[in-house]
C-alpha cells in the first residue's frame, strides 16, 4: 500500500502541520513527511526512537482496553510542539503541529486524520 498520498493530505491539511509519519505495529516508520519549510526538532535517530516508544506505548494502553475501553487517540502539549498519537488497526499515526493551533482546530484535524485514517 503506497502510503505517502495519505501522510501528504494530512500535512497539507494545515499550515501549521509539522509532521506526519505512519508507523507499523512495531514502531517502524513506514512512511513520513516534514511539512515544506519546517526543520525538525528532534534528530533522525531520534525520531526513529521515539516511533519504537509510541509502539510500546501502544502495547500498554492496550492492556487497559477491556476495563477503559479503546484509545480514541493520544494528545500531548509541549512547549514547542502539539504531538498526537492515533491507532487505526494495524498502522500507528503521528503527527506534529505548532502549539500556537486554537485547541477547537486541534480537534478538528484530530477527527479528519482519525477518519482518513480508520481502514489503515
Amino acid at each position: 500500500m503506497n502510503l505517502l498520498p495519505i501522510v501528504e493530505e494530512i500535512i497539507d491539511l494545515d499550515p501549521q502541520m509539522r509532521f506526519a509519519a505512519i508507523i507499523d505495529l512495531k514502531g517502524n516508520i513506514s512512511e513520513a513527511i516534514m511539512k515544506e519549510g519546517k526543520t525538525s526538532l528532534k534528530s533522525q535517530k531520534e525520531e526513529e526512537h521515539f516511533c519504537k516508544q509510541v509502539a510500546v506505548r501502544r502495547k500498554i494502553r492496550k492492556q487497559f482496553d477491556k476495563s477503559l475501553g479503546p484509545v480514541n487517540y493520544v494528545h500531548i502539549e509541549r512547549k514547542k510542539v502539539t504531538q498526537v498519537v492515533i491507532y487505526p488497526k494495524r498502522r500507528t499515526v503521528y503527527v506534529t503541529m505548532e502549539p500556537t493551533v486554537d485547541i477547537a482546530r486541534k480537534m478538528e484535524l484530530i477527527n479528519i486524520i482519525k477518519k482518513k485514517t480508520a481502514k489503515l
